[in-house]
């Protein structure tokens, strides 16, 4: 008999029922988040992950599709990245997560860590995506803030000479970390406080602690490059001026 993480009987949707009705209930009236929003977050996410669960157990039988789905992830992160930024032309988000995550993926291929069948692609490959997405949002949206309430110094820094590059990059670049500082606080914390999901689902596949710790250990330095990249070539882009969507005019009325 195979052993599963969670029951998946009826009692389970039972308990999903109750969570559901108590994560509603405790933020609306501890923090008056409309309940509306929260039901439709549970239920989108309920939705969501069964199409997908569908979706990878055919998609993962030919390779035609699944290339076609990693486009589809990327085109997804690079929208989703393009509209919470929201000053970057779209190929930006789109470039930096291409240039992080392939790299990445032709060292795993290239030294065999990562198995070259769609299963695994999907799997490894989606969630580079995910973090490459996480980490051009987080820096794309820092470092346009920090610019933005520090104008004054750029200007400064542009009167002395500097070129708009490094004007900004005195700025910008110092807050440019604070983006990877999700991704170091997991990796320094993983064992001790949380047990991430592909060491988990490895031993309960019949691999050895030792020999999941180490699977998960190659995931989460592969992340933390990923992620570094995103945040290095998202900075270059903004620092330069280069993809900023054009602000609105407004015209005054006479």
């Amino acid at each position: 008999m195979g052993t599963s993480l969670l029951n998946t009987g009826p009692g389970m949707w039972a308990m999903l029922g109750v969570a559901a009705a108590a994560a509603t209930l405790v933020n609306y009236r501890l923090i008056q988040l409309p309940a509306r929003q929260m039901l439709f977050a549970i239920a989108r996410a309920l939705v969501q992950m069964v199409l997908v669960a569908l979706v990878i157990s055919q998609v993962s039988r030919s390779w035609t599709l699944t290339c076609a789905f990693l486009l589809l992830m990327f085109a997804v992160a690079t929208l989703t990245a393009t509209r919470r930024i929201g000053q970057l032309a779209w190929w930006v988000p789109a470039a930096a997560i291409a240039a992080a995550v392939l790299p990445v993926v032709g060292l795993m291929l290239g030294f065999g860590v990562l198995p070259f069948s769609e299963l695994a692609m999907i799997a490894v490959v989606g969630q580079l995506i995910g973090e490459a997405m996480t980490a051009v949002n987080l820096s794309g949206r820092r470092l346009h803030q920090e610019l933005e309430q520090r104008e004054g110094e750029v200007e400064a820094a542009l009167a002395l000479g500097f070129s708009t590059r490094d004007a900004h990059n005195l700025v910008a670049r110092p807050v440019a970390a604070e983006a990877l500082l999700p991704g170091i606080n997991q990796t320094r914390t993983v064992g001790t406080v949380t047990l991430p999901g592909a060491f988990v689902g490895l031993v309960l596949g019949g691999a050895s602690p030792l020999e999941a710790g180490l699977v998960q250990l190659i995931v989460l330095v592969n992340l933390m490059v990923v992620q570094g990249i995103c945040v290095a070539v998202t900075a270059e882009f903004i620092e330069r001026r280069i993809g900023e969507r054009a602000a609105p005019v407004h015209t005054a009325a006479h």
